[in-house]
């Protein structure tokens, strides 16, 4: 981390004027000001609470960064990885991005400001923004999704496994042009689930046509017009596949805006298993995947990493299944 001293070189000017620019002192030549604040931008400079935490070397906060705080699937996730945070004597500071990149980055700014002691990541998809913290040697875990072009600690579910189930299972129910509507392209879990619903279909003997297929933002606005767009096909599907529960959720809207009849017109599997899925009528069949357990697990490799930081990252899978409900059940 770059130091006042450093800055100073870099500026060319004394220690005691950088101290002065940096308190908002009006008495510094304007020109050498600007060649402060050149050099600690040059620099990536952080004053104040890095100068602070570098003295314990670091603060007891975790940072849990989450893509979206408005779906029910981080809730668990947070609390497993509070529950193993406070057993190990941290606090959690929870960061929510709403899938910007920008929020992401502004994020992980103040997490080396306040040189933290660990993040779980939930990312937007840049690996960028994981290089930075190993440069600065905070330990990190990604959660629920993969990055390319690092290699770190890392928990997932079996998003192929179980997408391929959702999409099986609406086949094995005779349902013959299967949609699927799945999240951004660069989001790995977006990808996987993607990846599952097409090896379910050629495993049939199925076309995978891209016809059926739409990418949306993991939202449920995003939804809403997938299945919109889908139904105003040229030929529109008989059931579908949504990656989420808030693109589920947009879906069924979609649907029931239509006057389209679930699961007699239209069959439908979500991937997460919404809270209250059983209460709706019909009842949502899901993909379930253990959230709670995916925090917990995310939590305990950080633990491990602050640790032990030079040990070997590992990746662990957690396995996921199938809640069959009414949604995706023809009656006979």
């Amino acid at each position: 981390m770059a130091t006042i001293y450093d800055v100073a070189r870099q500026a060319q000017v004394s220690p005691a004027t950088v101290s002065r620019v940096l308190n908002g002192r009006t008495t510094v030549d304007p020109v050498m000001a600007a060649r402060v604040h050149q050099a600690m931008q040059d620099l990536d400079y952080r004053p104040n609470a890095v100068a602070r935490n570098l003295r314990l070397s670091q603060t007891s906060l975790w940072a849990v960064i989450i893509s979206d705080i408005g779906n029910p699937f981080f809730t668990s996730m947070v609390r497993g990885v509070e529950d193993v945070a406070q057993s190990a004597g941290y606090s959690v500071v929870l960061c929510n991005t709403d899938e910007d990149p920008e929020k992401e980055s502004r994020y992980i700014a103040a997490v080396l400001a306040e040189r933290m002691a660990g993040v779980i990541i939930s990312t937007s998809g840049r690996s960028t923004v994981i290089n930075r913290l190993l440069e600065a040697r905070i330990p990190v875990v990604a959660i629920d999704r993969q990055l390319r072009g690092v290699t770190i600690d890392t928990v997932l579910v079996d998003n192929v496994h179980g997408a391929g189930l959702a999409t099986t299972h609406l086949l094995d129910n005779g349902y013959q042009r299967v949609a699927c509507i799945t999240g951004p392209r660069r989001i790995s879990t977006a990808a996987q689930r993607l990846r599952g619903y097409q090896r379910a279909l050629r495993e049939r003997g199925q076309e995978v046509t891209d016809a059926l297929v739409r990418y949306a933002d993991f939202r449920e606005e995003g939804g809403y017009r997938a299945m919109a767009s889908l139904l105003d096909s040229d030929n529109p599907p008989d059931s579908v596949f949504a990656t989420n529960n808030l693109m589920t959720v947009g879906a069924v809207e979609c649907l029931v805006d239509r006057g389209i009849r679930v699961p007699d017109e239209v069959g439908v599997v979500g991937f997460d298993d919404i809270p209250w899925a059983h209460l709706v009528r019909p009842s949502l069949s899901t993909v379930s995947q253990p959230t709670y357990d995916l925090g917990r697990a995310a939590a305990g490799l950080l633990t491990e990493r602050i640790a032990n930081p030079s040990r070997l990252p590992s990746t662990v899978t957690l396995s996921t299944g199938l809640q069959v409900r009414d949604s995706s059940t023809r009656p006979s």
